[in-house]
This record gives C-alpha cells, structure tokens and sequence, in this order.
C-alpha cells in the first residue's frame, strides 16, 4: 500500500461519489416527492452519453455537445414523463417497477438499433486532456479533477436551490407530506415535472462527463443505477444533503476498497488466501454497508423530515 495509489485512489472514489450524486439526486427526489420508483433514471445517463457523441458529431465542439444534449436529455425526459410515467404515479410500487424495467429494455435495444452494438467513445477537450502534478512522482488527469469540481459546483447549486429558493421549499415539503402541500393548493404533478425534468439532466449530465473516460454502450446506465439506490437508501429518501454524503461514502469505499482490500487482508492471513478472498469483499463492501445502516437507522442517514 503506497501514499501515491492511496491519494489517486481517493480521487477516484470522490469522482465515482460526485457522479453518484448526479444521478441519485434526482432520483430521490422523485421518490419523495412522488413516492414513485422509476428504475428507468439510469437510462438517462446512457442517454446523455449518447446524446454528447452525436452531437460531437455534428459539431465538433464538447461545449455545443454538452449543451446540445443536455437540452435533449431534458427533452427526452419529459416526453416520457408526460406519456409514460404520469399514468403511473397512482399505481403501486410493483407496477412502476414493471413499467420502468420494459422502458429499459426498449430503451436500450432502441440505442442498439440507432448507434449500434459496439462501444463508442467522446473525445475530451484537447485544453482539459493532460494531467497535473499533485505532488512529486504524482500525476492525476486534468478531466477526473474537472468532474470532481463540477460535481462539486452541482452540489451547491442545488444546496442553493432546493434551500434557499420558493421552489426549493415545496419540493422539501412535498418531500417531507406530498399530500399536505397538494391539499393547500400546489399543483404537485407540476411541482414533479420541474424536480423530473432537472433530475433528468442532471443524469445526463454525468452521463456526458464520464463519456470521455468510460466507453459509451447499450446498458451503460444499469449498473450506475444499481449504486444509486444504494446512495438513496444509506442517504434517506427524499433528501439532497443525505444523497450528496451517501454517495460521496459509498464512491470512496467502493474504490479504495477494491484497491487496498487485499493488502489489508494480508495483515490477518496468508497472501494466497488474501487475494481470493479480497476482491469478494471489496464488491460486498457497499451492500455490507447498507444493511448496517438499514440496521442501524432504517430511515437513512439523513432522511427528509417528518419520514
């Protein structure tokens, strides 16, 4: 175990936290706001990676393309917002759950028969493709610090947001009892529209920034949602705070646990056994993490008031 793996590794386990937080974020407040479970946000995220490679394509500029296709991925969003998921926000949670998996499905054959099969990729923007030296013998890439910073930049915008604004404190109180803030007048299906369509752009937008780094594929957006309902879960359901510290926790344990899992092991028994058990507690560390919080405070870390 080495200070230059362990520094560059807690940069990435921040960079996966800072993208979890993209996602999940949006993803809890729909569930508090709506109690609605959409397994289809994931699709979002492979859409606004999608998006950006087209419109790259296009244009031949990142910023037009990040632009371009956030609009879309807002867009997109709310079209199926308006013809799909309103007609399901009176149904139980199963059927959601059934409804949003065949939007997933259908979704990701829909990019195969557009963009193919084969994995595609997004050129990052030349002026951010280099490194920096963090400290001596330690080079760390330009665009994870630039995902870092502007994951970090979403999370006060939306502090500033959801805290400080008129907006903001209806979706906490619809967080907090939907059916109270509807019976005093707000149109709470409105009130879900604005909280859906940025938290669907705020899933491409992490789709978008991990483009350049990860390969573009159907599917992409499956497992990333998977995480982000651990983040919910561990963070409580409905609150922003709980979302952004759940997700910065579960990155940093997801990524240093798989990186140093094995020299830990190796402390308490010999190096053979160590590196077969380690990497199956490393992909156990998260789950294992969640059920003593859900142990521990069943409602989260820091749930939305009066949950």
């Amino acid at each position: 175990m080495s200070l230059t793996l362990l520094i560059v590794q807690t940069l990435n386990g921040l960079q996966l936290g800072v993208l979890l937080f993209l996602i999940a974020a949006g993803l809890t407040l729909v569930f508090g706001v709506m109690d609605f479970i959409n397994l289809a946000h994931g699709v979002q995220y492979m859409l606004g990676a999608y998006l950006a490679v087209m419109f790259y394509g296009l244009t031949g500029n990142f910023l037009f393309a990040l632009v371009l296709a956030l609009g879309a991925t807002l867009v997109f969003g709310l079209l199926l917002e308006f013809a799909v998921f309103r007609h399901l926000y009176d149904r139980d949670h199963l059927d959601q759950v059934i409804a949003t998996f065949g939007i997933i499905l259908f979704l990701n054959q829909g990019v195969k028969l557009l963009w193919g099969a084969s994995p595609l990729s997004l050129p990052m923007p030349e002026a951010l493709s280099g490194s920096v030296v963090l400290m001596p013998g330690i080079l760390y890439p330009v665009w994870r610090l630039v995902i870092i910073g502007s994951g970090l930049g979403v999370a006060l915008v939306l502090y500033l947001l959801v805290g400080h604004t008129r907006v903001g404190m209806l979706v906490r109180a619809g967080a907090t009892n939907a059916a109270m803030v509807s019976a005093l007048g707000v149109d709470i299906r409105r009130l879900f529209m604005i909280v859906f369509g940025f938290g669907t752009m705020l899933a491409g937008f992490a789709g978008i920034m991990i483009a350049p780094i990860l390969s573009v594929e159907p599917g992409m957006g499956d497992t990333i949602l998977i995480l982000a309902f651990v983040v919910i879960v561990i963070g409580g359901i409905g609150s922003i705070r709980g979302a952004f510290l759940a997700a910065l926790i579960i990155g940093l344990t997801d990524t240093l646990g798989r990186s140093f899992a094995v020299d830990v092991l190796r402390l308490f028994m010999a190096p053979s056994p160590a590196r077969t058990v380690g990497p199956a507690i490393a992909s156990m560390l998260i789950y294992l993490l969640m059920a003593v919080v859900l142990y521990v405070r069943p409602a989260g870390l820091f749930p939305a008031k009066g949950r």
